[in-house]
């Protein structure tokens, strides 16, 4: 009776493996074939539809003359509005040690190595 069981169980982890290996090759199989001639299908119709050139007109705007004293007090405002709202701060960072008492329930030990523990 023993002998029938071991025999079943081969056989059941035999068919688990071949469908396991199937599957994997199978699933490999259906890859190679979509990056081998769906993809390049893929590319070529994208590379073939024309591309549309996009022109992007400014209308009304003016080339200013301003002078380099004017884009330097500007630059000077703009530098000043960011610095101000990065104030610097003096900041003062104190780290406690917590010390909490031990719990065997809270051990991971117990749940790696739980039955190698108890001999």
């Amino acid at each position: 009776m023993e002998h029938q069981s071991v025999s079943v169980a081969i056989e059941e982890g035999l068919v688990v493996t071949l469908v396991g290996l199937g599957l994997v090759f199978l699933t490999l199989t259906i890859l190679f074939l979509v990056f081998s001639y769906v993809m390049p299908a893929i590319m070529a119709w994208i590379n073939r539809t024309p591309k549309k050139q996009v022109v992007e007109e400014v209308k009304g705007a003016k080339v200013s003359s301003a002078s380099g004293e004017v884009n330097a007090v500007i630059a000077a405002a703009i530098y000043n509005y960011i610095e101000e709202a990065h104030d610097d701060e003096d900041i003062i960072l104190t780290i406690q040690k917590v010390k909490k008492a031990y719990s065997p329930w809270s051990s991971k030990i117990y749940a790696v190595h739980g039955s190698q523990l108890n001999r």
